[in-house]
């Protein structure tokens, strides 16, 4: 252990809070802004669709918009903040990617709200990564709030999509805040830190779809080893491990969740969908995890099947 490593204190507790650990995050304020739109997109099939804009850390963050037609039910529509997965941010565009998922909500009946997280595509920031920094969960936070004070959404009937990176999100938020009521994660990164280090592909066995721009590898710094020289190893000091790992703190999770995950994933292994539907049963958290045999990271095969489920996991809990 490094001699410079801070100390644990009786409990578990660690001198110098660290701005990932949960109960760091659930003392901050997350105020968001007023959703401000910054572009009118063609419409969708029953819905309205824009580029917008909120405020995050006092950085100036855009997302896709997308508000139901017709009557608006009196205490306004049903939300659900859709997560990305990592996507290197210089490609990144709002407008791209995840067309097909985003619809299906959207045309049933729910404001949705993609965050674009810092340093991705027209957001002010620097790309820090999602899991040795709470930047991105802070932005994603943020949407929450700030979609609570828009004027056709009902602040009341939250619900958060992940895939993926954003799987990391939605758990992590969901131990931070009570206002999200239901949470729906696809192939999440959502085990415990230990095992992200010991049981995910290595880069040099399993190279990722993107390799991190020059300008992300600045942002994100070296992460991991980091926490490991100030705070010590796993072994040498669990309780920091566990302080940020969202895994442990799932006996406060705000809502029901739903996974879905390929068995041939070969980007998230499915050991980490197990993990936390384990993890969330120990604590009699309601809970569903969907396999999908022979399917990939984007369940491909089972699109459809899996995008109902996820419309039926929402109008359950927030409809």
């Amino acid at each position: 252990m490094d001699q410079n490593a801070q100390p644990a204190e009786p409990g578990g507790l660690i001198n110098e809070p660290n701005p990932l650990s949960i109960e760091y995050m659930r003392g901050q304020a997350y105020p968001g802004s007023g959703i401000d739109i910054e572009q009118t997109l063609p419409s969708g099939t029953n819905y309205n669709k824009y580029i917008a804009s909120y405020n995050s850390d006092g950085l100036k963050i855009y997302a896709l918009l997308t508000v139901p037609q017709g009557e608006k039910p009196k205490t306004g529509w049903p939300v659900i903040i859709f997560n990305h997965g990592y996507i290197q941010p210089e490609q990144y565009r709002t407008t791209e990617k995840y067309l097909v998922y985003t619809d299906a909500f959207s045309r049933n009946g729910y404001i949705l709200f993609k965050p674009d997280y810092r340093g991705h595509g027209n957001s002010e920031g620097k790309p820090e990564g999602a899991y040795y920094s709470s930047a991105y969960t802070v932005d994603v936070l943020n949407a929450v709030s700030s979609v609570k004070k828009y004027k056709d959404a009902d602040p009341e009937r939250i619900g958060m999509w992940g895939h993926s990176m954003g799987g990391m999100l939605t758990l992590r938020s969901m131990v931070v805040t009570k206002d999200i009521k239901a949470g729906e994660i696809w192939a999440g990164v959502v085990a415990s830190y230990q095992d992200l280090t010991n049981n995910w592909h290595h880069p040099d066995l399993n190279p990722r779809p993107f390799v991190p721009s020059q300008r992300e590898q600045a942002a994100r710094g070296p992460g991991r080893q980091v926490l490991v020289d100030k705070y010590g190893s796993f072994e040498a000091n669990p309780q920091f491990w566990q302080s940020i790992s969202p895994i442990a703190f799932v006996k406060d999770i705000s809502g029901p969740v739903q996974l879905q995950h390929g068995t041939i994933d070969d980007e998230v292994p499915l050991l980490f969908s197990h993990k936390l539907d384990e993890a969330l049963r120990r604590v009699g958290k309601p809970v569903e995890l969907y396999t999908y045999e022979g399917d990939d990271h984007n369940l491909s095969n089972s699109l459809s099947t899996a995008l109902k489920r996820s419309v039926d996991f929402f109008d359950k809990y927030l409809k």
